[in-house]
């Protein structure tokens, strides 16, 4: 096992001016009620697609006309994340039954793509690295897991620290894999070519990480459930930066994402309704922050960032889908 010496640094955000100015904030009620809608991602056609988790569907919205079309699929899937890839087909994860799926929208043709190993029974969140693979997260069995598109082939990881919970997912301009390890105070990464994993030990030994973002220089954001931080992680040095969300240890910091100008959003699930807060990772400072209010949004899971239409799409336990635009 590889581990990372990391010198630690804490400072607390300061408030740039501006930031109470909400940004604009939509949703969309699903029709499908008590379904758990969560984990929207756009399309080419502007179509967003998500998960009912406990309503074993896959379905999309139309935000221009607000009409909803759903997918049935297999029973005891309930799926966790979706991802599009270039030419419309939507991958799914199975989270209870062991595998990835890809859902022809044209047909509704969907083939599965087992785990290899009976103990991989819970693939967790998707992401496509700039070759349009899959690396994924199985939280429950500890890996973590390649699906290459040509053949269909699924390659697991096991994290060395037990109990790892590897959790939120991104990419980096090297095409290397970045993740939390949300049952440990960790965050992890694999080598694209060897496979190697290398983990990273964060400040301090409660923390908690859900998701993760990373910004054009390829520095590693993440939040921290437990202690209501937001950290940096710089892979070149190792030095990790921490700093204060607006509302602290009671902020419960869960999806995150990082837009094109360098601006890492991220959900506090502590306050009711939750709050949408924009930190600019350039300024060190807090930019914006946004109450989920329409829906009395409980939990906001998951975040994608739409580069075409500069939007950032959700969902919540309130059964909605929202839609951030950015300023």
């Amino acid at each position: 096992m590889i581990r990372a010496f990391i010198i630690a640094g804490l400072a607390v955000a300061g408030v740039a001016d501006g930031a109470s100015a909400p940004v604009r904030i939509d949703e969309w009620t699903v029709p499908w009620e008590e379904t758990r809608p969560r984990d929207p991602y756009a399309d080419a056609k502007g179509r967003v697609w998500f998960v009912g988790q406990t309503g074993n569907y896959v379905a999309y919205l139309d935000p221009a006309s607000g009409t909803f079309k759903r997918y049935e699929i297999e029973d005891g899937t309930y799926p966790h994340n979706l991802i599009v890839d270039r030419a419309g087909a939507v991958w799914f994860a199975g989270n209870r039954n062991g595998m990835i799926g890809k859902l022809e929208p044209a047909t509704g043709a969907i083939k599965r793509y087992p785990m290899p190993d009976p103990a991989a029974g819970d693939p967790h969140t998707l992401v496509f690295d700039r070759k349009g693979d899959i690396w994924f997260t199985v939280q429950q069995g500890n890996f973590v897991g390649k699906l290459t598109v040509a053949d269909g082939k699924v390659r697991l990881v096991k994290v060395p620290t037990a109990n790892a919970r590897p959790y939120g997912i991104a990419v980096d301009s090297k095409n290397r894999p970045w993740f939390n390890e949300f049952g440990t105070s960790k965050l992890g990464t694999v080598d694209p070519a060897s496979f190697e994993l290398k983990e990273y030990d964060l400040p301090d030994p409660d923390a908690r990480g859900r998701r993760i973002a990373i910004t054009s220089d390829d520095r590693i954001w993440y939040g921290d459930y437990v202690r209501g931080v937001i950290g940096r992680l710089d892979p070149a040095t190792g030095k990790i930066q921490e700093w204060d969300a607006p509302s602290k240890r009671s902020a419960l910091i869960y999806a995150m994402t990082a837009d094109d100008r360098d601006r890492v959003w991220f959900v506090e699930t502590g306050p009711q309704p939750n709050r949408l807060v924009g930190f600019d990772a350039k300024s060190l400072k807090v930019i914006s922050e946004t109450p989920i209010a329409k829906s009395g949004a409980k939990v906001v899971r998951h975040m994608s960032y739409d580069r075409a239409t500069r939007a950032i799409w959700f969902g919540t336990d309130a059964n909605t889908i929202g839609r951030a635009t950015l300023p």
